[in-house]
């Protein structure tokens, strides 16, 4: 015996599911378990496992069948349908959300544009398009603050199973984000001209970025910065100023590269070590040291990362050696001045004396007319 269902309600499941991007072959599916979750309701007694039901395409009628005898109640009414209703509907958005899922798990490793919708705890929820992410504690940004309705870029790190089933996994601190960043700012990185090699991170308060080109007459670090700095700031901007980017280019010589990952320190020597692997020794003049370590050795922990070898910052005492000699040169030239004042000195005593003594005579050649008249 057919059922109420009626065939304007199949077009109906029909046009949700093109709304919703789900195949209309699961929505039939789900029907016919959603009719057979209804006969259960209004016979609790029977084991649905020897129950099956068909669906007509055509005119939605549904018949319940028990081994192949059909068995559809007489005014499988209202209420069956209004379970059944509702079975659909929940069945749809949960095939719905697959949907989204999958189609999410396609952009594992991107960077989208989200905004903040609510503070689940110490959570946070970001709306990022067609459904909701989670943004946890570890993928936030410890010094960043957040309010409601903020707009901020993020990476999706991964999907995982959570107490609402699968759930979508944001970061800001990621080392995805950067370099997403420099992919969406910088035409050279979209492109593949300029390579990221590595990112060594502290989010929020500093990061190393190596970068490197194949081809002839690209400036990889100059492609990055851009005219006046501008790409780069872009991507500072987007942090809120809290973070600071250091591009370095990369080397396929370990001393070469690690010299330039300790940037801003200049002058240093590089030695690798021959008896550990990864270790390097490096030898900074004395006021470089600041700029190597870097504050709480911040810098030369940063460059360990980003290069892979252990840094040992020593003072190169080679340099020091040579600072005698030019105080030396600078004790010679102070001892020859001192020298030349004291003739200076003379000098003007000499002048001094002869014009006291041509004094004097003037005096006496004065007194002698006056002793002639007496």
């Amino acid at each position: 015996m057919p059922a109420v269902q009626r065939s304007e309600f199949l077009l109906a499941l029909n046009q949700v599911a093109n709304e919703r991007g789900v195949d209309v072959e699961v929505v039939l599916d789900t029907v016919k378990n959603a009719i057979l979750a209804a006969y259960k309701k209004d016979h609790p007694d029977v084991e649905l496992e020897e129950y099956s039901t068909t669906l007509d395409k055509n005119t939605g009628e549904a018949t319940i069948l028990h081994r192949k005898k059909d068995v559809t109640p007489p005014g499988f009414g209202r209420i069956a349908a209004q379970t059944a209703r509702q079975v659909i509907l929940q069945k749809i958005r949960e095939k719905e959300k697959e949907a989204i899922i999958a189609d999410y798990k396609l952009r594992v490793g991107t960077i989208v544009n989200g905004m903040i919708l609510r503070f689940a705890g110490p959570n946070i929820i970001v709306d990022v398009g067609k459904t909701e992410a989670l943004m946890p504690i570890p993928e936030q940004i410890p010094n960043e603050k957040y309010h409601l309705n903020q707009r901020i870029a993020v990476y999706i790190s991964e999907i995982r199973n959570g107490l609402k089933g699968d759930e979508i996994i944001v970061s800001r601190s990621s080392n995805g984000l950067l370099e997403g960043l420099f992919k969406r700012e910088v035409p050279e990185v979209a492109k593949g001209s300029v390579v990221i090699k590595n990112i060594a991170r502290e989010a929020g308060v500093r990061c190393k970025v190596a970068v490197f080109s194949n081809q002839q007459g690209i400036d990889p670090v100059g492609s990055c910065v851009g005219q006046r700095g501008v790409r780069v700031q872009a991507i500072i901007q987007e942090f809120g100023g809290i973070e600071k980017i250091d591009i370095i280019q990369w080397q396929g010589n370990a001393k070469d590269y690690i010299a330039q990952a300790l940037s801003p320190a200049k002058q240093v020597r590089v030695e690798l070590d021959k008896k550990e692997e990864k270790v390097a020794h490096v030898f900074v003049p004395v006021e470089e040291l600041s700029l190597a370590i870097g504050r709480d050795g911040q810098n030369v922990r940063l460059a360990s990362k980003l290069t892979d070898y252990r840094i040992e910052i020593e003072e190169d005492k080679s340099l020091k050696k040579e600072e005698p000699k030019e105080k030396k040169i600078k004790e010679v030239k102070v001892e020859e001045k001192k020298t030349k004042e004291p003739k200076d000195e003379k000098v003007e005593s000499k002048k001094a004396a002869s014009a006291r003594s041509s004094g004097e005579q003037k005096e006496v050649e004065a007194e002698v007319p006056t002793d002639t008249k007496v």
